[in-house]
């Protein structure tokens, strides 16, 4: 009797939740599991520090009704340059990705790695999110965007000899890791060679590349101090060669599926303040990738004032290159850099 009960009662609750009677409806709250996909690997800090500890409070805020199947390291197939479109089409439910993997596909934020624009990932991220809801808020159009970073300060990393002047440059066959970086490599005079991450530490071993331009914080999930030899980085609080945008995209039907309770947990861990503080985490990371090369006894070299303003200067054409391609593609490019560099400097204040 008590059985046939249970399943009248379960059944009721069932129907009551399908015709939105309230105070039924409640017992049948609704529990979603998510795929989280990113390329990073599993012992690398940005998952272990930044993509663990998100999923982990977002399943906390929704009192365990969100819970998470984390893939790093493309566990469910495909390879970085498709993150993106797995999210857009359902393959997965949340990816963590660069979108310069797809080189030109979202072209106005790649003003954020132009060369020299940004010391501090936690402003220029802010920066980048705002900038997103104010100049090009379609960029993403087909994604239900939850937060927008970029990583601390990039760097030369190289296997034969130290860079210590840009025309150290010449001939050395470098990774870059977008469009944009590619780019201000070549105008340095190295032959640049654009890549995803996971295939840095092949390519160094076999000599396809004989350097890198990475963060610090990424130098020892790729084994980088292990692989060269010579770093070289600009002086803190200066200007940095350059920075990376990264998007943490959700499938829209998936978000748009949820129940309001349980999308008010998403959005509260999603926007301004979320952006701020991955890019916060992941340039905080950065003493422990130095500290991994310094440990190996490899040279760190810091440019002195007069050499940062020599490589500003080799990549100073970059800038207008980009204000050019924006403004054949219908937008207004000079209007968009004075931007992303106005909305740095607001949030830099105030970090």
């Amino acid at each position: 009797m008590k059985r046939r009960s249970f399943v009248q009662g379960a059944a009721a609750a069932t129907t009551a939740a399908a015709l939105g009677v309230p105070h039924l409806a409640g017992f049948a709250q609704q529990s979603i599991t998510l795929k989280f996909h990113t390329f990073m690997a599993p012992l690398s800090n940005v998952w272990l520090t930044m993509h663990k500890p998100w999923m982990d409070k977002v399943e906390k805020d929704s009192g365990g009704r969100i819970k998470f199947e984390g893939y790093p390291a493309m566990q469910l197939g495909g390879t970085p340059v498709q993150l993106y479109d797995q999210a857009r089409d359902g393959v997965v439910d949340i990816v963590w990705t660069l979108p310069g993997n797809t080189a030109g596909r979202f072209p106005r934020i790649e003003v954020f790695e132009l060369p020299f624009m940004m010391n501090n990932a936690e402003a220029t991220s802010k920066a980048y999110w705002e900038y997103f809801q104010t100049q090009c808020p379609d960029e993403f159009k087909e994604t239900q965007v939850l937060a927008l970073q970029v990583h601390g300060p990039g760097l030369f990393h190289t296997t034969a000899k130290a860079i210590t002047k840009a025309s150290d440059l010449k001939g050395v066959k470098m990774r870059g890791p977008t469009r944009q970086v590619t780019k201000m490599l070549a105008s340095l005079g190295a032959i640049p060679v654009g890549m995803p991450l996971p295939q840095i530490p092949d390519a160094l071993s076999k000599g396809t590349i004989e350097g890198c331009v990475i963060p610090w914080e990424v130098v020892p999930s790729v084994k980088v101090h292990e692989l060269t030899k010579f770093h070289s980085e600009f002086a803190a609080g200066t200007p940095a060669l350059y920075t990376t945008t990264f998007v943490m995209a959700m499938n829209k039907a998936k978000y748009d599926s949820l129940a309001p309770d349980l999308k008010k947990v998403i959005d509260a861990n999603s926007g301004l303040a979320t952006s701020a503080l991955l890019g916060k985490t992941q340039q905080g990371n950065d003493p422990i990738g130095r500290k991994a090369a310094s440990d190996r006894g490899n040279t760190i070299h810091t440019f002195s004032a007069a050499e940062a303003q020599e490589f500003i200067k080799a990549s100073s054409a970059i800038d207008e290159e980009w204000v050019a391609d924006m403004d054949k593609r219908g937008f207004k490019g000079r209007a968009l850099l004075d931007s992303a560099r106005s909305l740095i400097a607001k949030h830099s204040t105030r970090t």
